[in-house]
């Protein structure tokens, strides 16, 4: 624990050393990064491959663990956009002169060291390292022993882009992979200011009931979308596709279609592409009546209760049907996780009631759930998509990186 404490320790000290750093050279050292990414793709991809060969190629977690070149390609992207935005650091949120001559001024100021939990997703070492950096926040980060070797060349030309830019590499910390070392991260307290979580609901609900420091959840994506009566059938057929088998490993993907009874005629249509990519279907009773004979009967298997409320992170999709509007969300609020949800339909009064109800972080009309991402949300990457209502909720980028405090301005008043 002192070592790893001591490393805490350094990287607060860094962190105040460094909030003089210009934007400039802040986003030089973005760039910098980028550089580097694109040019170490190959060692990047070796040290992937050390640990993709240590996992199935059919566990959910693989997809995210992967890098190849297309992604890390994405990931230099990302950081370019992200060094092209302005930092909130500094904004002004509000002013106040009083009557006694004082002057006030709340502004945003970085949140201090943010430590970040997560297991096989390497993308994130550098997500985090990019948006901290660019908030003047300080960094640990704890990855999982899946992706030890992906995450320690990572952050090895993070410390290169830092020290190419005489910047002490030590405010960024990559805590040893072994699970252990939670339990010190988790009680860090007067050295961690807050811990973000990312990955499984168990990950999370550990961390959650374990930390004496301040958390933020990133909560599982238990995700639905409802086809209303008045849904378009060509609409919702390319959109169920995507968000159902775009990435099936990630938070935002669909695990559960609603649809109104009065449409059930329109299922078949309206999942026949997803056999293409062999997902596998678990309907209500209802449901499976209507697809019988018209999906594939290796693919289509009986809903049990514990279809749904399920994040599946696979080819998996439960169907239920529902009488009507209030039943579909009825349905949602019960299993929901509040992370993504969605209502493909046409009559605007159904659309607005469906919008003012659901109480999730993304709340989609007519559209995948798949943008549910900071980089689609226009935010240049993403810490993660919160879904509890303190402090941030959905997808957390910069300014879910700050807090504020209030300046006061006097000339000799006293109460």
């Amino acid at each position: 624990m002192n070592n790893i404490a001591d490393n805490f320790r350094k990287v607060r000290e860094i962190g105040y050393e460094t909030q003089d750093l210009t934007s400039e050279l802040r986003n030089k050292v973005l760039l910098d990064l980028a550089n580097l990414l694109e040019d170490k793709t190959n060692e990047i991809v070796k040290a992937n491959q050390l640990d993709l060969d240590k996992m199935a190629k059919d566990d959910p977690k693989y997809d995210r663990l992967l890098l190849n070149q297309e992604r890390i390609i994405g990931i230099a992207t990302d950081l370019r956009k992200v060094s092209s935005l302005a930092s909130p650091v500094g904004q002004i949120l509000e002013e106040v002169s009083r009557s006694n001559g004082l002057y006030l001024k709340k502004i945003r100021v970085p949140l201090g060291v943010v430590a970040v939990i997560y297991e096989a997703r390497p993308n994130v070492t550098i997500d985090v390292f990019a948006l901290a950096f660019k908030t003047a926040n300080a960094v640990v980060l704890k990855g999982g022993s899946e992706a030890q070797h992906s995450n320690q060349i990572l952050v090895s030309l993070i410390h290169q882009s830092l020290i190419q830019s005489n910047i002490d590499p030590g405010l960024v910390y990559l805590m040893p992979p072994e699970r252990e070392a939670v339990h010190d991260l988790l009680n860090a307290v007067g050295l961690i200011d807050v811990c973000i979580p990312r990955g499984s609901q168990g990950l999370i609900d550990f961390v959650r009931k374990n930390a004496k420091i301040p958390v933020i959840e990133t909560g599982a994506g238990i995700v639905h979308t409802y086809f209303d009566k008045s849904g378009d059938v060509t609409k919702a057929s390319k959109i169920i596709h995507n968000a159902k088998t775009r990435r099936v490993s990630v938070c935002n993907a669909l695990d559960t279609l609603l649809i109104h009874q009065e449409r059930l005629s329109d299922l078949a249509m309206l999942v026949s592409n997803l056999a293409e990519k062999n997902v596998e279907i678990y309907a209500d009773t209802e449901s499976y009546a209507v697809l019988d004979g018209k999906y594939p009967a290796s693919l289509l298997k009986h809903a049990t209760p514990e279809s749904f409320g399920t994040e599946f992170l696979d080819y998996k999709l439960s169907i239920k049907s529902v009488p009507d509007l209030d039943s579909a969300i009825k349905h949602i609020m019960n299993h929901t996780s509040g992370h993504s949800e969605a209502i493909i339909a046409e009559d605007q009064v159904v659309i607005d009631r469906f919008l003012r109800i659901v109480d999730a972080a993304a709340v989609y009309v007519n559209a995948s759930t798949a943008f549910t991402d900071g980089g689609e949300f226009g935010m240049g990457a993403e810490i993660g998509i919160s879904t509890q209502k303190l402090h941030a909720r959905g997808p957390m980028a910069l300014p879910e990186l700050t807090s504020y405090k209030w300046l006061i301005y006097g000339n000799g008043q006293i109460r």
